[in-house]
C-alpha cells in the first residue's frame, strides 16, 4: 500500500536486501555526508523492478537514470551544518520537462526527525523553480547545499518519517530539505532520480541554476581534474544511463 501527499508518493513496506544493503554498509564507514556515484557504480546492483514500475508512471516506458546518491549523514557537530535547506532538486539538473523527472529517495534504516528526516511542502511542485542561493546560517554550509530564498515560511511541513525500506517518490520541484542529525549514529538512505528518455537539456547560461553549473566545475576539476569549462549538460550527458526501454534524446 502507498500512502499519497500532494507531490509525492511513499510506498512502504520493501526492505532492500543482499547488494543495496552491502552497499549501505560501506557507506557507514564514510565520514562523509553525500557520496555521488556515477549511475555505472549504482546500476550494477540490479534495481528491483517495483521502483521502475512507479518511476514509469511519471517518466513513461523509456527510463534513464540520472543522478544517484548514498546519503550517509554524519552526527552533526553542534553547527547544525548536517541539515539541508529548503531546496527543489530541479535547479541541478539542466533536464526538461519537469513532469517527466522524479525521485525515488529510500530510507535504509529507521528516519525520524532526530537524526534528520525529509522535510516537504505538499503542492509546492505546482509552483516554478525558484532561485536559489546558500542560506546565511550561523555555523555555515555545505558547499551545493542551496536554499531557496523566496518560499511562505507560514507554509505547513510534512516531517516523513521512513522506516527502514520506505521509499518516497516525488517531483523535481517539491520543496524539500533535511533536519541536522541530532543522534551519534550516521543517517543513510539512497536515491536515484530518473527521466523519460525523451525528456532534453536547456543551456542554464543567464538562469539561477548557473551557480550550480559553476560550482559543480569547480568541484569536478578539484577532485577529477575535469576541464572547468563543461557544462552541466556535458556533465549529465556523462552521468546518465539507461535503465528501461530505449535511449532517445539524453
Amino acid at each position: 500500500m502507498g500512502v499519497h501527499f500532494k507531490g509525492l508518493f511513499i510506498h512502504g513496506g520493501i526492505t532492500f536486501q543482499g547488494s543495496l544493503c552491502g552497499l549501505g554498509g560501506l557507506m557507514h564507514k564514510a565520514p562523509c555526508r553525500k557520496s555521488a556515484y556515477t549511475a555505472d557504480s549504482f546500476l550494477h546492483v540490479p534495481l528491483p523492478r517495483w521502483i521502475l514500475k512507479y518511476v514509469e508512471c511519471f517518466t513513461g516506458p523509456d527510463i534513464m537514470a540520472i543522478h544517484t546518491m548514498l546519503i550517509n549523514k554524519p552526527p552533526d557537530s553542534g553547527k547544525k551544518t548536517s541539515r539541508h535547506p529548503l531546496h527543489q532538486d530541479l535547479h541541478y539538473f539542466p533536464i526538461r520537462p519537469s513532469n517527466n523527472i522524479v525521485g525515488a529517495w529510500t530510507a535504509m534504516e529507521h528516519i525520524d526527525r532526530n537524526n534528520g528526516c525529509l522535510s516537504v511542502l505538499p503542492g509546492s511542485h505546482k509552483g516554478d523553480l525558484k532561485p536559489h542561493a546558500y542560506p546565511k546560517w550561523e555555523g555555515g554550509v555545505n558547499i551545493m547545499f542551496y536554499g531557496i530564498q523566496d518560499y511562505d515560511e507560514n507554509c505547513p511541513r510534512v516531517h516523513l518519517v521512513m522506516e527502514k525500506g520506505d521509499t518516497v517518490f516525488f517531483h523535481p520541484l517539491l520543496i524539500h530539505g533535511s533536519g541536522w542529525n541530532r543522534t551519534q549514529g550516521y543517517r543513510k538512505a539512497i536515491s536515484c532520480h530518473f527521466a523519460g528518455a525523451d525528456c532534453h537539456y536547456i543551456d542554464v547560461k543567464g538562469t539561477s541554476q548557473e551557480v550550480a553549473e559553476r560550482d559543480i566545475s569547480r568541484v569536478g576539476k578539484k577532485l577529477y581534474g575535469i576541464p572547468d569549462d563543461l557544462s552541466l549538460q556535458d556533465v549529465l550527458r556523462f552521468r546518465v544511463r539507461l535503465v528501461k526501454g530505449k535511449r532517445i534524446n539524453l
